[in-house]
């Protein structure tokens, strides 16, 4: 099982699965982030908090805990 969290820079994925419950799961998919959209791994910081990813045409910073809810192939 893949999450955003292990994916490399460069990658481009798609996501398959949102875990998590509630206002959670809600405040990532207020950001466009669903089931089959496409993820594009833009930027990792150096400690890798926060992860910069492009989806839906707009550039979007994560927190490693939100990545890891986020299930992708």
């Amino acid at each position: 099982m893949k999450t955003l969290k292990t994916t490399k820079l460069g990658e481009t994925v798609i996501v398959k699965k949102l875990e998590g419950e509630g206002a959670i799961k809600r405040r990532i998919m207020d950001m466009g982030i669903t089931k089959g959209s496409s993820i594009y791994v833009r930027k990792v910081a150096p400690l890798g908090d926060p992860i910069e990813v492009t989806v839906r045409g707009y550039e979007l910073s994560l927190r490693k805990a939100d990545a890891e809810m986020i299930i992708v192939e």
